[in-house]
């Protein structure tokens, strides 16, 4: 007489071997969005859809089906020649982050002030990171040609209004800008560790920091700090100026005036 096989039941799976649930696609998609968005700057700031998936280290054919979406919103647009730059939807709701609006807003009348007075290159930057974002710039005639541009990025150990923020920066952020490779834009340019921290420690006593040609062989920066009602420093306001033609000790004083102000304004608003 044949007797019935015992049915055999697997354990129920512990929680550790349970098959992870599918990803539902948001964040690559987003990612993907980003190094398209990312692709873009100073150097290039229109690409067409071969050298944009290049850049963004994408399949072109992955850009091609993302920037569809891209286009409609707003955040890429399309010049007479096909070629792709950022929109101006993309620039609206960027204005809006209030690091650099509310700063922005508050310093304006003081940086035409301080452009007044000098009839040179004023400057308002914040620090992001180990970076250093320019939020406004108020250039007069005939001042010394600038490297920089409102949104660009400047070298943190290289100009004036970096070497402030650096200076005033955490220590974590200060090691690592100075423990990186630095990159030498003149011969002038400081790269040695142990000198660019003797420098920041001079920029915190004396209040205001120097760099002299280390971006540009032709200009000079003179810079100040901006602090909010904490004393925290929040931003910083820089002179630039064609090197031999003014001396340090009065743009100091101008600049170091110009931020004291724009903090005042800062520390009695709601920003």
């Amino acid at each position: 007489m044949a007797h019935d096989r015992p049915t055999i039941t697997a354990p129920p799976s512990r929680p550790s071997e349970q098959q992870p649930s599918p990803p539902t696609g948001t964040g690559p998609v987003i990612g993907r969005a980003l190094q398209i968005l990312g692709a873009f700057n100073a150097d290039h700031a229109h690409l067409s859809l071969s050298d944009l998936a290049r850049r963004a280290r994408l399949p072109v054919s992955t850009v091609h089906r993302m920037l569809g979406e891209l286009l409609a919103w707003g955040a890429l647009e399309r010049d007479a020649q096909g070629r792709y730059r950022v929109g101006l939807r993309l620039w609206e709701v960027g204005s809006l982050a209030p690091r650099s609006q509310g700063i922005r807003e508050l310093a304006l009348p003081h940086l035409h002030d301080l452009s007044s007075l000098t009839r040179e290159n004023v400057q308002l930057a914040v620090r992001d990171g180990s970076e250093v974002v320019l939020v406004e710039r108020i250039g007069a005639d005939g001042a010394v040609p600038t490297l920089t541009r409102v949104g660009g990025r400047l070298a943190i150990t290289a100009t004036g209004a970096g070497l402030v923020l650096l200076a005033h920066a955490p220590a974590m952020v200060q090691d690592q800008a100075l423990t990186q490779p630095i990159h030498r834009h003149t011969p002038f340019t400081l790269t040695d560790d142990g000198q660019l921290r003797r420098v920041l420690a001079q920029i915190r006593v004396g209040g205001y920091a120097v760099s002299d040609r280390q971006l540009s062989a032709a200009t000079l920066s003179v810079a100040a700090p901006i602090t909010r009602a904490d004393g925290e420093v929040e931003a910083a306001v820089s002179v630039v100026v064609r090197h031999g033609t003014a001396h340090v000790g009065p743009l100091a004083d101008l600049v170091r005036s110009a931020g004291r102000a724009i903090s005042r304004a800062i520390h009695t608003s709601a920003f």
